[in-house]
């Protein structure tokens, strides 16, 4: 029987992690085994596994991590301890169905040329960006990721239907350009021929680097649209929009596109580092900055 390694980076958010935990409690496994490896990525106060939870191991480091760094932690612990077919990446501020494990496990099974496999993802209920705009009756209803798209020559990259309210718009199994780490089920040999996450971004975009690595040795990326999962956005980061996660993402959106962008994409790249080196704001100049003295990894974000 298949076995999957389900991987959580845990980061100060308590409560978030041990309701992710408790969803996954019911989540059905008819055709394969699971374990969840919690890593306690440095949280201010060590986090206590629930002793109702089940299949679930905590391990902890001493050190922030980032998202790249719990992640590979993870990975090798699994991999190591656990010999996973499969690896499933979750982030702590999720609810899953109970069936959405099953749907991405057949997704691969019945797609060989899939590398990896992401679930729909809705914004958690009250957690929508717009919510005021929503009636109470589309609240869990609203779609925070429903593929990815790279746009090069806009140095962007979007999620397929965010915002839109669902109805039915996302039915087909389909590939995009790159999978989101908030969910993705991966290939033990495919990220093997791909390896892990990049260091150097340590928290955003390194999911996208990963994709086009995974695309590069041949592997699709697909979208299994019956499996669905809820999102708490930004329940790590200090929230959407916190000078923290405007640093890297700006940083690494720099990062990212002068590293695979070709031409003139690498070119708008470096114009776009210069524009915010001498006219964006606090933490835009602090981020053009380190791209351009090739700081990566983790920063102190003022």
């Amino acid at each position: 029987m298949d076995k999957i390694a389900i991987i959580i980076v845990h980061y100060n958010t308590d409560e978030e992690t041990k309701a992710c935990l408790e969803s996954l409690n019911e989540i059905k496994h008819e055709n394969f085994d699971y374990r969840v490896i919690l890593v306690d990525n440095a949280s201010k106060d060590n986090f206590v596994l629930p002793k109702k939870i089940k299949n679930t191991e905590l391990i902890r480091s001493d050190t922030n991590l980032g998202f790249t760094g719990g992640n590979n932690l993870g990975f090798r612990y699994a991999n190591q301890h656990y010999n996973p077919d499969y690896f499933l990446l979750l982030n702590s501020d999720t609810l899953v169905a109970a069936d959405f494990l099953e749907k991405l496990y057949q997704c691969l099974q019945e797609n060989p040329k899939l590398g990896l496999v992401s679930p729909k993802i809705y914004f958690a209920a009250g957690d929508e960006f717009h919510r005021e705009s929503y009636s109470k009756n589309n609240l869990g209803k609203v779609i925070w990721f429903a593929g990815g798209v790279i746009d090069w020559d806009n140095l962007q990259t979007f999620h397929l239907g965010v915002d839109e309210v669902d109805r039915g718009q996302f039915e087909t199994i389909s590939t995009f350009d790159y999978a989101s780490g908030c969910c993705l089920l991966v290939r033990r040999e495919a990220l093997a021929a791909s390896g892990i996450f990049d260091d150097d971004y340590f928290l955003y975009y390194e999911d996208t680097d990963l994709s086009l690595r995974l695309r590069a040795n041949n592997w699709q990326l697909g979208f299994c649209p019956s499996a669905v999962i809820w999102h708490k956005n930004g329940g790590s980061t200090q929230g959407s929009g916190s000078p923290l996660q405007n640093f890297y993402l700006t940083r690494n959106r720099l990062l990212f596109f002068s590293r695979y962008g070709r031409g003139l994409t690498k070119l708008r790249a470096y114009r776009l580092a210069r524009r915010l080196y001498f006219h964006g704001d606090q933490v835009e100049k602090k981020a053009a900055r380190n791209f351009f003295l090739k700081r990566f990894g983790k920063e102190v974000v003022v």
